[in-house]
């Protein structure tokens, strides 16, 4: 459990993400969490860099209507603080925590308040002795790591544990998470780690973790983009739409284009998706540019469009609710929407 949130078992896979702002600055990340939670966010994680960001986090775990992960690395000092903060998680690297000593502090505090901790493992942070084992940070040289470093929280008694190992590298990822699976029962965090911008880092994870949850594996999944946020949760949500795994939101079916289009199917299926991107409800909407698939595909939709020569017809549900000219066919297409949602 992380604070209400289960993980694992015949829960559904959660979204999380990561506040971008100076988690000093209370009010701003609020604001930030806030946007992502309007976008389905269901797990914040923070930095906890300082003493600084650990004092601010009592205010942010307060105003959070989401339970918030603090992100600890070096300093088990910093992680008791966070935990005092009333923070439902923390995220750490046992092995780079300090002392034996210092973890105890830390673990027992988690034990005794009822924290979750994710075991983290990154390809470019792997110990010195696993790196010169295997030569690169491979899959198995992860997945040794991840296992260490989770045998020095059950040795503590500690087993409210989710594990997590990354990589940059799509396939490292996919064949360290196949692993690690067959050799354990927690929960695991599943990510491509530094994926790139909005554009190349979406495909990278879309093809990583696109797998892994076609096989089952992955109970809680961050999309990590060089980007604002809120795209990492949209992008999540999408990727476990196309899956069949969660519905949150419309799916938008738009044809490719061509020669025979009838309607600026680019311009309109842009329009539409910038403005369907915060709707709930699980529509399937189509804009489909001209009369050879245009109907069929429109009709199946909740809501559709097919284009042609003086503007478009809108299908509902499978039956025509009219013909309408192109300068009214957005307007009316987001009428037959909106009355989705008032009828819902």
């Amino acid at each position: 459990m992380v604070g209400p949130v289960a993980i694992g078992g015949a829960a559904p896979v959660s979204v999380q993400s990561m506040t971008t702002t100076d988690t000093r600055d209370a009010r701003a990340t609020l604001a930030q969490i806030r946007r992502l939670v309007h976008a389905g966010c269901e797990i914040i994680r923070v930095a906890v860099p300082d003493e600084a960001a650990a004092a601010a986090l009592p205010a942010i775990v307060a105003g959070s209507v989401i339970p918030v992960i603090a992100d600890i690395h070096f300093n088990y000092r910093l992680a008791l603080a966070a935990m005092d903060a009333g923070v439902q998680g923390i995220r750490i690297n046992p092995g780079n925590i300090g002392s034996r000593q210092r973890l105890e502090q830390v673990v027992h505090k988690a034990g005794e308040k009822n924290i979750s901790i994710r075991v983290g493992v990154n390809a470019g942070s792997l110990e010195k002795d696993i790196l010169k084992k295997y030569g690169h940070p491979v899959a198995e040289a992860l997945v040794e790591s991840a296992l260490r470093n989770v045998r020095l929280v059950e040795d503590m008694g500690f087993k409210q544990i989710k594990i997590s190992l990354k990589s940059s590298d799509v396939m490292t990822t996919v064949h360290a998470y196949r692993l690690l699976s067959k050799k354990t029962r927690y929960p695991l965090h599943i990510g491509i780690t530094e994926a790139g911008t909005l554009f190349s880092g979406t495909i990278k994870s879309a093809a990583g973790l696109g797998i892994l949850l076609s096989e089952g594996i992955g109970d809680t999944l961050r999309v990590s983009l060089s980007a604002d946020p809120v795209e990492e949760v949209r992008a999540a949500f999408q990727l476990l739409k196309c899956l069949d795994i969660r519905r949150r939101g419309p799916e938008l079916i738009s044809c490719p284009t061509c020669g025979r289009r009838q309607i600026d199917v680019i311009a309109l299926a842009t329009k539409i998706e910038k403005k369907l991107a915060d709707f709930p409800l699980a529509l399937k909407v189509a804009v489909m540019g001209c009369e050879v698939n245009g109907p069929g595909e429109a009709k199946e939709a909740d809501v559709g469009i097919a284009g042609s020569r003086t503007g478009g017809v809108i299908f509902k549900k499978g039956s025509i609710v009219g013909k309408y000219p192109k300068e009214k066919l957005m307007e009316e297409f987001l009428k037959e929407i909106n009355s989705c949602n008032q009828n819902s």
